[in-house]
């Protein structure tokens, strides 16, 4: 189990550090110099990975949220309607901003990215 620490001089949060020339694990204050030697090697990283159907949930009714930009510019490349609502979305990994495109057409709702 990993348990936050705190800086004893500034009451912030302790960060895990490596001194690579020692060659030990401290935690060490971001707000001011103070730093301890950790008791222990583990540091706990928590990584969550989203599935496509879970991202694709986000999506739902997204045509109706009138806070959404929608253009006349981009046609639907299924059903050829001349409206579509887009989004930016990070798609996970180093890839960066996705640009996420989704028809107005209610019996298309068709999908894709740029």
């Amino acid at each position: 189990m990993s348990v936050m620490r705190f800086c004893r001089e500034c009451n912030n949060l302790l960060y895990p550090k490596e001194e690579k020339v020692r060659k030990i694990l401290l935690y060490a204050c971001r707000n001011c110099d103070h730093e301890e030697v950790a008791d222990s090697f583990c540091v706990y990283r928590n990584v969550v990975d989203h599935e496509i159907s879970e991202f694709s949930q986000t999506l739902q009714d997204v045509t109706a949220d009138p806070t959404l930009p929608r253009t006349k510019s981009v046609k639907c490349a299924v059903c050829g309607h001349p409206e579509v609502v887009f989004l930016q979305a990070t798609t996970g990994g180093d890839e960066g901003m996705t640009l996420i495109f989704v028809c107005c057409n209610p019996n298309c709702d068709h999908r894709w990215r740029e």
